[in-house]
Order: C-alpha cells, then structure tokens, then sequence
C-alpha cells in the first residue's frame, strides 16, 4: 500500500491546515500500521469509509488545487461521468447553467434547482471558476468578526453569536436554520416571512458548529435580545420542524452537550477552570454523535486524545479487526470522550471559605485543619495543583473521608472513590488488554468516567489495605504514575491519559503498612483520636441531631441529659471515632419513637439509668 498522503492526493484531498504535525504524523503511523496488517491492501470499501469518516469529522480536506481524479471504487466503475463531474468543479455547475436543456443528473444537480436559481448560479459558478484557474482557495472567507472568549457562559454581555437586525424583525424566540455554512455568514429565520439575516460576529469556539448546523440543515430556536443594530444570541435549542418530541429532545440533548463542552472548554490560549457543570445528560454512545462531536468540539480535547480518537475511529470503520475489538474500540471512545477534559489552571480558593467549609465537615482538630489548608493554598499563587497529594492517617471514624469530602469543595472539583481494600490485582487498576473478549478499563480510568472530568479528586480508601501477597506484586505501585502527574497509561484504552487535574487524596489507618515509594508522594497528615470533651460535644450539637432528622423526630421529642452523654462517651471509650455514637444515638432515638408511638406520649427524657440500659453497658 503506498504512503497515505499519496493517497489523498490521488483522491484530490490533503491533512487539513487546522491539524498539527504530531496529528499528521500520528495518522501516518497508525495507516503504516492498518497497511502492515492487512498486507498492504485495504478493500475499496474500506478505503472509501475512512476517507469520508475523516472528512466528516475535519481531519481532510479538498485540495486547494486537486492534481489528480478521484479513485473509482468497483461500485462507481460504471458512474465515470460522476467522477468527471467531479474532478470539473464549478465547472459542472456553471455547464449546468449555461446548458439547463442537458442533462444535469450527472453533476448530481437537481433540474429544478438549477432552473430556479440560474442567474445566481452562473454568478457563483463563475466567480468559483476564476478562482479556481488562478489557484486561489474555491471557499470565499467569512464575512463576520471573530469574538475571542473565554467565559464560560453565554449572555447578553458575552453571546454566542450576533446577528445584523436593523429592522429589528427577529423575536425574543426566533426559529429557523444556519444557510450557506461553507461560509457560516447568514441565518434563515422563519416567521410570517422569510428574512435572510447577515451574521456580525461569532464566538470562535462556535465556528465548527454552526457550520455542522447548516450542513446538517438542523432546526433550532434562538434565544436573544437586541443589542444596537444586531440581535445577541446566547441559547441556541435544537427543534423539530414537524412536531416530533422525542426527535426534538435527542437533537436538542446532543446541541446543548456540544455548546456547554465548547462554553466550558475556553480558547486555546485561555482556559480558566470552572466547577464542572453535571447537568450533561446526554452520553456519547453511537459511532454517528461521536463522530459529529469531533467535527464540532474537537479542539476541546488535548492534542493527543484528539489523535487517538481519530486512530480509533479509523480503526473501527475497517474490517481488519474483529467485531469484539471494534466494540472494545467504540467503547473506549465513548469513555474518553464522555470526560470533559479541562486544562491545569486553577482558580484561586478563599481560605476563610475554607475553613468554614473545615469546620462544617469536622469538629474540633484544629490543628489538621491548618495543615490541610496550608498544603492547598499554594494554589493561590502558582493556580496549579499541589505536587503532593494528602495522605490522612488515623483511627477509624475520626473523619478522614470527610475531610477528603471537605477539600473536593474547596477545589470545587468533582470526587470519586476507589477502595484499595478490594483491588487484589494491578490489572483491576490498569485495565486488560482489548484483543481479550471480556476485556474492560482499569479502576482508575472508571473514576474519570464517573467523574466526567479529567479534573478531579480522587480519594483512595484503605491505601493500606492494599493486598501485597499478589504473585504480580502489590497493586498500589500502579498508583505511582498517577501519584507523579506524568500522565496515566490504560491498557484498555491504550492512550496516555492527562493526570495534571488530578488532585489525590488517601486515607490508611496504618501508615507503616504503605510502601516508601508511594510514601514520599503524599503530604501525610495524622489525624489524632478526639478526647472525651470532644466526642461529647459530638454526640450532642452533631451525632444526636443528625439522627433525629433522619428519623423524621425533633428535638423536642427525644432530650438526652449531659450525664447520659457522659455514660455513652464512657460507654465506647475504648473505640477509636465517633461512629459507635451516632450508632448509640440512633438506638436511643429508635427506643424513644416506640415509646412515644405505643404510649402516646409526646417527650422522652433519656437519663444515665436509662441510656445504660439500653445500650447494655
């Protein structure tokens, strides 16, 4: 099989000028590869698929001067007259025009089309053709202005889009759809009548989709205001033409994915970090809405996912794997580009905020506190991540995971949880490799997944539980390069995912259970047992509380006297935490709900006598 830039010239395309020379030489490595495999002969078909999949997604484009005719693939042996209207250009077209007694069907230009519209045509065509002759790009620039944004929401102030509306004829509600979108410059509202509106100026996140809006002839309802002597577009809601709900919701569910991603993303050169917005309901799944996702919000993703992606994407539209592998790859597609990938700026955190959201979570312990805040402040000053993670260690129930809770608000970060307890193998957290039938991702590529972001906090329970006895080692060392924020390898979706977002945090019981190695990555904290005092204080203002309002009870129900919290705390003082009192709180508020359901009456009054004896103490 000859080099696939060959193979593009000789189809009359070339690598878009919107990739760069690590995507280009990613692409050619991956087709050595395809070539190498197949022995050196893909089917016409196959060819055919890559080529139109790579177009559709930005990755080819037509030459600017095309040097040579398009491959005829067996089935289009018998079409040669479309292949050299093809290879003609605008001057099929502007033949077409100057002939409309001919037979246009060859060109693929509908009769009544080239009737109607002749005089503007010819016009086109012959403009199309002159550039063409003088090797000048066939595609007239943009008329409108780009805006340079970085907001993360669409408004007034900061719109989508805005449209040329002097005539003030465009409603607050105004339907209709995106025309000419080779050159993005106008939208055809629909109302009592027609009007073709200029558009003025464009976000430049937003170019490739509206330009997949028009080709796509997608339906949609825009929400603005007028501003001056445009109309400020900042909702843009996919509808159904004729009245179809559930065809509406899915195009609409798919749009609004695609502009939150580009709204969140930012620009290139800018991309501030904001709490990841939840609210997308709408999963990637079908190779069709992964596809138009990466035409529209491919510069979204890091340079080398948006390789991968079109690696696999390629790979799944050739027969040179098996089904199972195709699955596999259209699965870790849908894992990696269902993650809304975020850059390594963070914004600054306010340490009074902090420590009231400290104080909330966990009583008392003053001391972590300050140190938790101290590790995260650094954020503040380099708006990048801590270079160690935390490592909280203590007795059970003295709040570990609650301060981990504490600090994913704090970042304003998503969390996921991985309990090292149940990982029994390194392969659970690396993940198998595709070519097995029941091959799957890896733990910590799950937490991406259910975090939805590559920005995250990932806490790691029982990090000294780790089973060590494993004939493959233990499988905690496989936390070391995401511990190093090097970039973390799944063997399932055999791409190096960015870590720089990921802020770890761990919790042990026994740190001389850890391994050095892993050790030395964290900034490790101890988290000391809570004195009687403070485990009374506990029981009172937040164990006992607690549980009444779980329990639909209130306070005026159940009173507990300072001399039965004495024997409670008294009770488990050999337990380490403070969980063994919110179980002796709810054992009291259970025993005072029968009383008061059986007897009719409408207090309890709980005394030392009786919080013993209920407790078995």
């Amino acid at each position: 099989m000859t080099n696939f830039e060959d193979v593009l010239r000789a189809n009359g395309l070339q690598f878009s000028h919107l990739l760069d020379e690590k995507g280009k030489d990613d692409i050619l490595s991956f087709w050595s590869a395809v070539s190498s495999d197949v022995g050196g002969t893909l089917s016409d078909a196959e060819l055919d698929s890559i080529l139109d999949t790579y177009r559709s997604i930005g990755v080819i484009e037509p030459l600017k001067a095309p040097t040579g005719k398009r491959r005829q693939t067996d089935t289009e042996s018998g079409s040669s007259s479309a292949a050299s209207a093809d290879s003609k250009g605008p001057f099929a077209l502007l033949s077409a025009v100057l002939a409309p007694g001919t037979d246009s069907s060859a060109q693929n230009i509908p009769r009544d089309a080239v009737d109607t519209n002749a005089q503007s045509a010819l016009g086109n065509a012959i403009a199309a053709a002159s550039q063409e002759e003088s090797g000048k790009n066939v595609t007239p620039p943009p008329s409108y202005e780009l805006i340079l944004s970085s907001c993360h929401t669409a408004s007034l102030e900061h719109p989508i889009l805005i449209l040329a509306d002097s005539d003030h004829v465009l409603r607050h509600h105004q339907d209709g759809d995106f025309t000419n979108p080779e050159r993005q410059t106008a939208f055809e509202c629909r109302s009592d009548t027609l009007h073709i509106v200029p558009i003025q100026k464009l976000d430049k996140r937003f170019v490739k989709l509206l330009s997949w809006l028009g080709e796509n002839h997608i339906y949609v309802t825009l929400s603005g205001q007028p501003c001056g002597d445009g109309y400020a577009v900042y909702k843009i809601h996919a509808k159904d033409p004729n009245g179809n709900d559930t065809l509406q919701s899915a195009n609409d569910s798919f749009l609004q994915l695609l502009i939150r991603r580009l709204l969140a993303g930012g620009i290139p050169e800018d991309r501030p970090e904001e709490e990841l917005d939840r609210d997308d309901h709408m999963l990637l799944t079908d190779m069709a809405s992964m596809i138009d996702f990466l035409r529209c919000a491919g510069d979204t993703l890091p340079p080398d996912i948006l390789s991968w992606a079109h690696r696999n994407i390629a790979l799944v539209k050739t027969d040179t794997i098996s089904p199972e592998e195709k699955r596999h790859a259209q699965r870790a597609l849908s894992l990696m580009l269902n993650i809304q990938w975020k850059g390594s700026y963070f914004e600054s955190i306010d340490p009074v905020e902090a420590r009231r959201i400290l104080d909330e979570e966990l009583y008392g312990m003053e001391a972590v506190k300050q140190r938790v805040i101290e590790t995260i402040i650094q954020i503040n000053r380099t708006h990048t991540l801590p270079a160690y993670g935390l490592l909280l260690v203590g007795p059970a129930g003295t709040g570990k995971s609650q301060i981990a809770y504490a600090v994913a608000r704090i970042l304003r970060l998503p969390w996921t949880a991985l309990d090292m307890s149940a990982i029994h193998d390194s392969e659970a957290l690396t993940g198998s490799p595709r070519v097995y039938s029941n091959a799957k991702p890896g733990r910590i590529m799950e937490a991406f997944s259910q975090a939805g972001s590559s920005n995250l906090v990932f806490i790691i329970n029982e990090l000294d539980k780790a089973e060590s006895a494993s004939s493959s080692g233990n499988p905690a060392d496989a936390l070391l390069t995401l511990l190093d924020n090097l970039g973390y390898t799944d063997n399932y979706i055999e791409c190096v995912i960015p870590t720089g977002g990921v802020y770890p945090i761990a919790t042990a019981n026994d740190k001389s259970r850890i391994s050095d190695p892993l050790l030395t990555r964290f900034a490790v904290i101890d988290i000391p047992d809570y004195t009687p005092e403070e485990k009374a204080t506990i029981f009172t203002d937040f164990s006992l509380p607690k549980v009444l309002r779980r329990m639909g009870m209130n306070s005026a129900e159940l009173s507990v006297t300072s001399e039965a919290v004495q024997a409670i705390v008294s009770r488990y003082q050999d337990r380490p935490g403070v969980r063994d009192l919110e179980q002796a709180a709810e054992h009291l508020a259970a025993n005072a709900l029968y009383q008061i359901e059986t007897a009719r009456i409408s207090h309890v009054l709980c005394d030392a006598d009786m919080a013993r004896r209920i407790l078995g103490a």
